[in-house]
Parts: C-alpha cells; sequence; structure tokens
C-alpha cells in the first residue's frame, strides 16, 4: 500500500485554463452590475444665481425608489435656483430639493414620475470587505454614463466635508473618479448601491471616495421625515489639544488628548451648564471625548433636549456638569 494513502487529501478548486477565462469572469461581473444599474442613473444640471449673475453646475445622482427620489450629494445641489434631472433615455425633468446636509454631503432630490421607474437597491455597507469589487458610474466632466471599477481599497476612512464636519465610515477605493462624479452610486458586483461618490484628492491617482450606503439611508430618514438632519447643540467652540499622561492618569482616561474651550456662546447650553473658556472636555456621558470630531458625533439627536453629563478638567480639579443641548439650527 501506498504510505501516501494514510495522509489526510486536501483539495483545491482547478485553476483557470487561462488568463482570459479571468478576465471573462471579471468582465461578465462588471458589465453585468452595470446593465442592472445604469438607467437609474442620472444627470444633475444645476443653476445657480451670484454676485457674478447666474452660474450652471452639474454632478451625478440616481434613483434609489420607484416614484421619482433621487440621492446625491449637497455640494452639487446646494444653494441652487434650479435643478434639472436627464434620466438615461434623454427625459428631461425639473427637481425638487426634498433636503440636504451639508455635514455629510448628501441631498436627496424628487422628481415627477407618471409612472414607475428604474431605481438601484440599496446595499449594506456593514458587510463590505476590503478587496471587493466596486463599480462607479456618473458623469464625469461631461462624459455621460461613464463606468469605472475597481476595488474596496479601505473602509472606515473619515473625511472632512465642506461644513467642517468629519464624515465618519468612509469607502475608499481605486474606482476612478472625476468632477462630476459627485452624487453617482459606487456599486457591488451585484449594481447594489454600497456608497455615494463623494471626493478625490487633487494630485493623487486611484484615491477617491464615497459616503457609506448606511450612512445614506440614516440621512435619507433624516431628510424625509423633518426636511432636514436634527443635531443637537450646546453653545461652545474648541480645539483638540494633547493632555500629558500624568493627566490622563489623574484622570483614569486612556486618551492623549481632550477639547479645549475656546468660547462658550452667549445664552446656550454650554454658558448655563457653566462651561467656562479654557476648560478640558475629555468626556461625555461616560463617552471619551479626545477630539472636536468626537464631541460633534456624540452630539447627535439623542441628545437634543436630553440632559447629559459633560467631564471637564478646569485647572486640576476635575468636575462634573450637567448641560442640556438644543436643536442645532445651522442651515
Amino acid at each position: 500500500m501506498d504510505a501516501r494513502a494514510d495522509l489526510p487529501s486536501h483539495t483545491t478548486a482547478a485553476p483557470p485554463a487561462n488568463d482570459d477565462d479571468l478576465l471573462d469572469v471579471y468582465s461578465e461581473t462588471v458589465a453585468g452590475a452595470v446593465e442592472h444599474a445604469q438607467d437609474a442613473v442620472v444627470f444633475i444640471a444645476v443653476t445657480q444665481a451670484g454676485p457674478r449673475g447666474r452660474q450652471s453646475g452639474s454632478g451625478s445622482g440616481f434613483l434609489f425608489t420607484p416614484d421619482g427620489y433621487v440621492l446625491t450629494n449637497s455640494h452639487v445641489v446646494h444653494g441652487a435656483s434650479s435643478i434639472e434631472v436627464t434620466r438615461p433615455d434623454g427625459t428631461k425633468a425639473p427637481a425638487q430639493l426634498v433636503g440636504d446636509d451639508p455635514e455629510t454631503d448628501l441631498a436627496v432630490l424628487r422628481i415627477g414620475a407618471s409612472r414607475t421607474l428604474t431605481h438601484l437597491s440599496l446595499g449594506d455597507s456593514a458587510r463590505l470587505r476590503v478587496g471587493q469589487i466596486a463599480i462607479a458610474i456618473g458623469n464625469p466632466l461631461g462624459f455621460a454614463h461613464t463606468v469605472t471599477s475597481g476595488i474596496v481599497s479601505a473602509l472606515g476612512r473619515s473625511f472632512r466635508s465642506t461644513a467642517g464636519r468629519m464624515i465618519d465610515n468612509i469607502i475608499q477605493t481605486d474606482a476612478a473618479l472625476n468632477p462630476g462624479n459627485s452624487g453617482g452610486p459606487l456599486l457591488d458586483s451585484r449594481g447594489r448601491v454600497i456608497g455615494v461618490n463623494t471626493a478625490i484628492i487633487p494630485g493623487a491617482q486611484a484615491i477617491c471616495f464615497a459616503v457609506a450606503v448606511n450612512s445614506a439611508k440614516w440621512v435619507v430618514t433624516q431628510l424625509f421625515t423633518h426636511g432636514r438632519v436634527r443635531r443637537a447643540f450646546a453653545g461652545l467652540s474648541g480645539s483638540t489639544v494633547p493632555i500629558s499622561r500624568r493627566v490622563a492618569r489623574f484622570l483614569g482616561v486612556d486618551q492623549g488628548s481632550a477639547v479645549r474651550v475656546s468660547d462658550v456662546h452667549m445664552g446656550s447650553p454650554a454658558g448655563a451648564a457653566g462651561l467656562k473658556v479654557d476648560d478640558l472636555i475629555v468626556g461625555i456621558d461616560g463617552a471619551p471625548v479626545s477630539s472636536v470630531d468626537d464631541l460633534q458625533r456624540l452630539l447627535d439627536e439623542s441628545r437634543i433636549g436630553k440632559q447629559c453629563v459633560i467631564r471637564i478638567l478646569r485647572g486640576n480639579q476635575p468636575l462634573f456638569l450637567n448641560i442640556q443641548p438644543v436643536e442645532s439650527r445651522r442651515a
């Protein structure tokens, strides 16, 4: 008997016959996703009235409901005096702005629909894996329905919006984006939306970003419900500053930075709570605050009108203050 017969057997899938087979599989995957999604991707033209007269701009978007709701970027449509959407069949329609959120760079439009429109399914960005196929469709530099493909390069990136707030859970991809792609969909291999294309790094190659679709779902719900995204407002300005290990040990915290208060707005919740300039904020309701972005993330809708406990260091004295944020009215 052959002694090798007693060893565990390991089987592997047969390799493809040649590289052409691999290319065919990849091509079929991308082409299938594009065919599924392309009729829902739209061109958005905007007009804005400014000090130099009427100015025009454009971007991309996609239908995500059968009755004419379109998802795009806030920076594409914010402040527009008129918005026009062109579907792939050439049909043009005026669009109404349902609401936009500059702090996540997302917006929802509505176009009239006399029939059910082709639309895209929203996927689940929590299930994404680095390395999986990513496909972008949009209108870069006016070239309608341009398709690029690549992979998900990284997950959980942070990117600062034009409004100054840090957007979390950003998807990085090497599917090439250019001006005009903004607001278009980033798709998985089945043609489901995994992100909303939003930004590139000028001068870099193959470093592109999309707002994760799960973030977009939350923003869409807020815009449908309130016409805006509700966030809490404390009424203070601050900056991220390092704290020494000695201070961290003294406070019993595991962080290397905190937020130093630089201004307390008159009549604000922060003023009513007793916060003062130069206070160091290290936590809210037991959650660590190591940066201004942490503070912004924690001041979400759930804290509007509710008393919170804010932990600070004033000089050498640790304090706990009660603060009751109100709803932000920032445009």
